[in-house]
């Protein structure tokens, strides 16, 4: 592969890895707070399809990202109302949300289908876009994209290095705890679920009007159960869960690569390898195989390994929170 080609495949992970680092950092922030949004892939979609058909009847994109916005806070909060208020369980309000999502999708994107509307325009940041290599794989993108960075970033010290975010952190880990030291619970869990949320409305904005343009059925092609798995591979951490999104990008690249090179090879195989080495490093991760690969390593260099790999899920997770 020559360096232009590779600076390009580089460059397209960054950008194509965009959506699925919105979805992965909103859902981790809700999860963060201790409620499992399940609704991710419809989500996603119904996202997608509502920024496309207000940008496209508004001519702007600006409506088109803040009605995605919205339409992710409002599946999100409906999420945390039926567990919070309603006490019925969290991942079966998601799947039911998640199939509402997709078919919704479908029937009110109709119209939309196949139509060119507006989209992000391009945006090299001066100077930057000319370093060498360098340049052109991070700052010769568009605005969505360098938003992607400033989440990443965001979202890390917000979570671990403000007191709300501890606060964030606490009700999630130890929700009695927390109520007893006067943080109302349910409230903060309504808040940080309304603003995941609505990242991940942002990421199905992402797809229409930057990544993949336009509207089409199954337009995000399940890549909200993808946000999910890197939730878990990135063990609730912003920065893990960002690299979690460009390996996915990159294990799509190759795919597209490897599918040039061996054109005889049925194009399934390449299209549902990534979803299938993704699973594998799921599995490492969230299973004891790891942890006994870890074992031959110096002692030293162990315990840094481990706190970088491996995460456990905030304990109070999925879990209703009653003040009695």
């Amino acid at each position: 592969m020559d360096t232009l080609l590779l600076v390009r495949t580089l460059a397209s992970v960054v950008r194509g890895a965009t959506p699925l680092l919105f979805a992965g950092i909103g859902e981790t922030i809700t999860e963060k707070a201790g409620v499992i949004n399940l609704s991710l892939d419809g989500t996603i979609l119904l996202a997608a399809m509502t920024a496309f058909a207000v940008a496209y009847s508004t001519d702007s994109l600006l409506f088109g990202f803040l009605a995605a916005m919205a339409v992710g806070a409002f599946m999100a909060l409906i999420v945390a109302f039926g567990s919070i208020a309603l006490r019925q369980d969290q991942v079966a309000i998601g799947f039911v949300l998640t199939m509402l999502g997709a078919e919704l999708s479908s029937f009110l994107g109709n119209p939309y289908v196949r139509l060119k509307g507006p989209s992000v325009p391009h945006l090299p940041i001066p100077y930057l876009e000319a370093i060498p290599v360098v340049g052109s794989i991070f700052f010769d993108h568009n605005l969505v994209v360098y938003l992607g960075y400033a989440a990443i970033l965001l979202s890390w010290f917000y979570i671990f290095r403000t007191q709300p975010g501890l606060k964030l952190q606490g009700i999630g880990e130890r929700p009695e705890s927390a109520f007893a030291r006067g943080i109302n619970v349910n409230l903060m869990r309504y808040l940080y679920t309304g603003i995941g949320g609505a990242l991940v409305g942002f990421a199905g904005a992402s797809y229409s009007l930057s990544i993949k343009l336009g509207w089409s059925h199954r337009h995000t092609a399940g890549n909200g159960w993808i946000a999910l798995a890197i939730v878990i591979f990135g063990g609730w951490h912003p920065l893990r869960v960002a690299l979690g999104a460009y390996l996915f990008g990159s294990l799509k690249a190759l795919s597209s690569i490897f599918q040039r090179v061996a054109p005889g090879v049925p194009s399934q195989f390449f299209n549902g390898a990534p979803f299938a080495l993704m699973i594998v490093a799921l599995l490492l991760v969230s299973s004891g195989w790891l942890d006994r690969l870890l074992v031959y390593l110096p002692p030293r260099i162990r315990g840094m390994a481990h706190d970088a790999l491996l995460g456990m899920p905030p304990r109070g997770l999925g879990r209703a929170f009653t003040k009695e």
